[in-house]
């Protein structure tokens, strides 16, 4: 029988995760972005649109930091700039 505070598929001890949200201008998105990563201890970055859809979901590990950040960055500065308020969702360990 599993521990109540294990994860029942990879039985592996759950982390809690916080969300915080912050509303930013389109031109502020990449910059939020930079300096949340730069924090640290952030899983998940999903930046939404004013009508609250996801147009954007980025996973954060070590692995993706180290690789692929650059065309990620990329990405998010297109996608801004075509934003005039966004909300940007984190969810932190």
């Amino acid at each position: 029988m599993p521990n109540k505070k294990q994860d029942t598929k990879t039985n592996e001890p759950k982390t809690k995760t916080k969300t915080f949200r912050f509303k930013v201008n389109g031109h502020e998105v990449l910059s939020k972005i930079k300096e949340l990563i730069k924090e640290g201890n952030v899983r998940r970055i999903i930046i939404k649109n004013e009508k609250d859809e996801i147009l954007m979901e980025i996973p954060l590990t070590a692995a993706v930091i180290g690789t692929v950040f650059a065309p990620i960055l990329a990405a998010v500065g297109a996608l801004a700039a075509l934003m005039n308020k966004c909300t940007i969702e984190v969810e932190k360990k």
